[in-house]
């Protein structure tokens, strides 16, 4: 199948769409096809063979409707995407907003002075006197008609286009209004022909009551009042796709390229994957990379609603959009044009946006009968009130305002207006809803199913607890078991080295390293014999541990891994590691519990690990020692039971319980795989942001079902109200100016409901207990408070003003220069504001600072 997008033009009404809709499924080799209103487009998946997109076109063109195939604005080469999101070419919106606004310009230019001369005598107002008198009745009513001739041609799109798919059987909005508007206006020509024969005759009184009911002031007020209506529409329906664009506009235009050691300012286009970029304090990352060179404080708040700068260096991953806020680096493109992060999430926003939820399809069914309907309503009340001997006028006004007054608008808006604010809300936000479906899917979600590793967990191993031995300090049994831990490359290795490195501690030479295996490893430190590993070991070495083993059996009940360091046959303590639950994870579980969602975690991990884990994030239900394969099944299983399944995850072997769910979530933007299979994509490792999702979800399709109630209710009331259904009770009815006004309120407040959604906020009312949360804060302040370090408490900031600095390889000389003095523990260096930015213990004097800069070949102008 092949999917293809095609612009389409004419559409105003649901009717429309339905139209448009049915005639393209109805073409042999045609599968799926979704229609947007709001955004006038169609996206058509077709067996190229069978039929083509000229074909396509041809038959949307016969239905009545113009159609073409998109093309991206401002780029005319393949693979340009989303190019039209960030191009600098004409809006379509914008266009039609300034084509809207002109011609209600003009209408109001016209209408207003047609309505005073109508209706001023009516409230005492003074008139020229040509038009007073029945002898003036003629110049009465020609004058108002030539002021109803431009409006009529003004908004002669009304006619062209209501008539057309009138007569193509397909009749829309359009035709309703035309048909209105078109009726007023001819009777009133009627009314001037009888005039001019009543005067010939001297028949006074028909004058005068032709000339009171003209009816050219309900067809000029009716197309100002539509086109009022449809213009504050088009502006509202605009601010819709806001947050997208907003999102687009990071994207800077230019890229600074380094080629040959010269900087040259390129077009972001030109940019190919493997080239290096200089990014500096203040710019936008152009592209997805990788640090080679400098560092610097990103602010990722647009891609992931993170509100606080990140610290990047060299190694680390950067994403394109995002704002450098201070340092200077050197970076190698990874991904460019449409494989960038941004170009991504504005494809999958698009899509949900151009896709249609389940509950439209009942809209959809009723705007493709609505207006055929309306016609035969407005032809039946004219000719009934005709036979209960009415006269012509009020038949006629009664047959308008049913016409008039009818609005399918409201009905097509209703959802996609919901859809798109609520998308583009969600993806300021980090959370990309990729369907309109998943939407309406996550809305009615009673379980998640939540993933341990890197969901609940920060998916690495931390160090948790630091028990030392009498006589020997946090700090040097840390120091130890790094040097040791440096050389065996396991992953709970690397948390105690991180954790030695976090706090600058020095590593020792370790010589006579091996590793013991299913115990741990060995090594010799000046000569001694040193042990790191497990009881096991500790057992086959003849080393007393003493109270330690209640301490590390109590730890494994906590889900902690503790690991034993010896010097010699002395013990030197123990470390626990354990990859430990994320700091926001209990509060999550709280809400989705709060939210009468059940919860439970799935886990490869041993019962005792995930009882653990279960208890610190308050999760009810686990399930622990489930194979990979063994997710989706597990996930079936709960929907066999009736239940609406949401799946949280992040790896590649939840990419089938992703699929199998009833809504798929990737957490963290996990991997290509789990996004792909994923319904809902979270950019940040939050499990907040999947409650934050639901709720989104809700919010949205409540909205929906509002603008869906107020549509039916609307025409509900106003229509049996128009056709003079209670004038004969209580004497009420419509004039129809009154209601053309109704009908324009209509479609507005559907989209001013709509645009409520931007100012959504998740709703926090659960507050996870402190006292039980054992997250990766906690175990740093019980680490922090036992054994803090003088250095740590005796670190101090200094700024050094530096003058010599003229590009990225001068802060990299400056940086590595500082970087290499003992005692400095940080460096930052901005090149914009020419200074650096030292961490260093109270040790490390200003001379000293001054002199390895002055060495590295640059002034230094002061030290703060």
């Amino acid at each position: 199948m092949q999917k293809e997008l095609f612009d389409i033009t004419g559409m105003t009404c649901s009717a429309c769409s339905s139209r448009v809709l049915k005639t393209v499924s109805a073409l042999d080799g045609v599968g799926d096809v979704n229609v947007n209103l709001l955004k006038n487009n169609m996206t058509v998946a077709f067996e190229p063979g069978a039929i083509s997109a000229s074909d396509i076109a041809a038959a949307v063109v016969k239905a009545g409707y113009g159609a073409s195939l998109h093309a991206p604005r401002g780029k005319s080469a393949p693979g340009a995407g989303n190019a039209d999101y960030a191009s600098s070419g004409p809006d379509p919106m914008a266009q039609e907003l300034m084509e809207m606004k002109r011609r209600l310009l003009v209408s109001l230019l016209f209408t207003i002075p047609l309505f005073y001369i109508s209706m001023g005598h009516m409230a005492g107002l003074p008139l020229p006197a040509f038009l007073l008198g029945a002898e003036n009745a003629l110049a009465f009513a020609f004058t108002q008609f030539l002021l109803t001739v431009p409006v009529i041609f003004v908004n002669f799109k009304f006619y062209r286009i209501g008539f057309k798919t009138l007569f193509s059987g397909s009749p829309n909005m359009d035709s309703l209004i035309a048909i209105g508007s078109g009726a007023a206006a001819v009777f009133g020509i009627y009314a001037i022909y009888r005039m001019a024969f009543a005067l010939g005759q001297g028949d006074l009184d028909t004058v005068h009551h032709f000339a009171m009911n003209l009816y050219f002031e309900s067809a000029a007020m009716i197309l100002t009042l539509i086109t009022l209506g449809k213009f504050f529409e088009a502006r509202a329906k605009g601010k819709t796709s806001d947050a997208i664009a907003k999102l687009m506009d990071l994207a800077p235009k230019t890229a600074t390229l380094l080629r040959d050691g010269v900087e040259k300012t390129v077009p972001l286009e030109e940019v190919a994957t493997g080239d290096i970029l200089v990014v500096k304090a203040g710019e936008s990352v152009p592209v997805d990379g990788v640090i080679t060179e400098g560092n610097g404080f990103l602010d990722e708040s647009a891609i992931t609603g993170e509100s606080l700068p990140l610290e990047k260096a060299a190694g680390d991953s950067v994403t394109g959009a995002t704002i450098n806020t201070s340092g200077h680096f050197l970076m190698r493109a990874t991904r460019v044009g449409d494989d960038t992060t941004l170009a991504q999430i504005v494809r999958l926003v698009d899509e949900a946006t151009s896709s249609k939820a389940p509950i439209a399809r009942l809209a959809d069914k009723i705007s493709g009968i609505f207006v055929p309907v309306v016609i035969v309503i407005a032809l039946a009340a004219t000719a009934v009130w005709l036979l209960l001997g009415y006269e012509l006028e009020f038949a006629l006004s009664i047959g308008i305002s049913v016409l008039v007054i009818s609005c399918p608008c409201a009905l097509g808006l209703a959802t996609p207006t919901a859809i798109m604010v609520g998308t583009g809300r969600g993806a300021v936000n980090g959370i990309l809803l990729k369907s309109a479906e998943a939407i309406e899917t996550a809305q009615a979600v009673d379980t998640v199913v939540l993933d341990k590793t890197g969901t609940v967990t920060e998916g690495r191993p931390v160090v948790t607890d630091i028990v030392a031995a009498t006589g020997i300090d946090g700090d040097t049994l840390l120091s130890v078991a790094a040097s040791l831990e440096k050389l065996s490359e396991h992953p709970l290795g690397a948390a105690i080295v991180r954790e030695a490195e976090s706090r600058a501690l020095a590593l020792a030479k370790v010589t006579d390293f091996a590793q013991i295996p299913g115990q741990g490893i060995a090594g010799s430190i000046d000569g001694v014999r040193h042990l790191a590993g497990n009881a096991r070991m500790m057992q086959a070495e003849g080393v007393e541990t003493g109270g330690f083993s209640a301490k590390a059996d109590a730890l494994a009940e906590e889900g902690k891994t503790a690991l034993y360091f010896t010097r010699g046959k002395d013990l030197l303590g123990i470390i626990a590691v354990a990859d430990v639950i994320k700091p926001t994870s209990r509060q999550a579980v709280s809400e989705l519990l709060g939210m009468g969602v059940d919860v439970i975690m799935l886990t490869g991990d041993n019962a005792k690990t995930a009882a653990a884990v279960q208890r610190e994030a308050g999760i009810p239900h686990v399930r622990a020692e489930v194979l990979p394969q063994d997710k989706e099944r597990e996930v079936r299983a709960l929907q066999e039971q009736g239940r609406k399944v949401a799946m949280v995850g992040d790896g590649i072997n939840d990419a089938p319980a992703l699929a199998r769910a009833d809504v798929g979530i990737a957490i963290g933007a996990g991997t290509d795989i789990a996004m792909e299979s994923a319904d809902v994509v979270l950019m940040k490792s939050d499990l907040l942001d999947a409650v934050t999702a639901i709720q989104l979800s809700k919010a949205v399709m409540r909205n929906i079902r509002q603008n869906l109630f107020w549509a039916f209710f609307y025409n509900v009331v106003g229509i049996p109200v128009a056709a003079g259904v209670f004038y004969l009770a209580w004497g009420l009815t419509l004039n129809p100016m009154i209601a053309a006004a109704a009908m324009s309120l209509s479609s507005v407040s559907v989209v001013s409901n709509a645009l409520r959604l931007r100012f959504f906020t998740p709703s926090r009312s659960a507050v996870a207990d402190s006292g039980t949360n054992a997250a990766l804060p906690q175990a740093r302040a019980v680490i922090s408070q036992t054994l803090q370090t003088e250095q740590r408490s005796s670190t101090m900031k200094k700024v050094i003003s530096i003058e010599g600095m003229n590009c990225g390889h001068c802060t990299g000389a400056v940086e590595k220069a500082l970087k290499a003095v003992d005692g400095v523990t940080g460096v930052s260096v901005d090149l914009a504001s020419k200074s650096a930015t030292v961490e260093a213990a109270d040790s490390v004097s200003n001379e000293t600072l001054k002199n390895v800069v002055v060495e590295a070949g640059f002034q230094v102008v002061g030290i703060q």
